[in-house]
């Protein structure tokens, strides 16, 4: 049977990849990105109608069966504490407005159609942040993928036995036009010497790794939090 997968961040860097990376498979994949473009649907997750109507766009696109989510858009902008209190706050929902708030409401429609379709998958892509932190100017960022990874234990844990089966993905730093900027403005040499692997992830290792959680992974990894850091942080 043909894969339906609804992927999100997909024009660029990790998503781009995670495209490509079914290339292969039998899978039907339906990617997103706020401009939108080729096989692309388009939506600004920070307005929860869209959120909302990317779903059922995408649903129809697949013949109204979705089999497997991939939660990957988020941002990366900064938050700096010394910003007025409004922009601070500003900064800081509409971060988790889009890393965490919109992936929640596509898992829970995506829960409530594998209720119905008996099963179903969801892969969402967090952080090294989740457990590491990050810096002081991205306390929001940390924040929002530990809100993922949370999120999907409890996905997994509550959902097993409708074979709705959920995992996580916590890449480090990984060579994205994003990742290159941040290497630079911090001394990258620097930030190097943190990961023992000494280089950043490619985009094609944390697609290989989503990939194979949305295809391959047995039923009793549900709930598992894959790592891709370079042993930068173990746990």
């Amino acid at each position: 049977m043909t894969i339906h997968i609804l992927a999100t961040g997909t024009s660029r860097g990790i998503g781009a990849a995670i495209a490509a990376a079914f290339s292969s498979d039998d899978v039907r994949l339906v990617g997103h990105s706020t401009a939108g473009g080729k096989d692309a649907i388009a939506a600004d997750l920070s307005d929860p109608e869209a959120t909302r109507a990317l779903w059922w766009e995408a649903l129809g696109r697949l013949d109204g069966r979705i089999d497997v989510l991939i939660n990957n858009a988020g941002i990366f902008d900064a938050a700096p504490i010394d910003q007025s209190d409004d922009a601070w706050l500003a900064d800081w929902e509409r971060t988790m407005r889009i890393n965490l708030t919109a992936s929640a409401e596509l898992c829970r429609l995506a829960v409530l159609h594998f209720r119905q379709t008996k099963s179903g998958r969801i892969v969402n892509v967090a952080s090294r942040a989740a457990y590491r932190g990050d810096s002081p100017d991205h306390w929001h960022y940390a924040a929002s993928k530990a809100g993922m990874v949370a999120m999907s234990k409890s996905i997994a844990r509550g959902y097993a036995r409708d074979n709705i089966l959920a995992f996580a993905v916590c890449p480090g730093f990984t060579m994205t036009g994003m990742a290159e900027d941040y290497l630079a403005s911090r001394g990258g040499d620097k930030l190097l010497a943190d990961i023992p692997l000494g280089r950043v992830a490619e985009p094609a290792e944390v697609a290989a790794t989503v990939r194979f959680l949305a295809l391959e992974a047995p039923a009793s990894m549900t709930g598992a939090v894959i790592d891709i850091n370079g042993a930068s942080y173990v746990r």
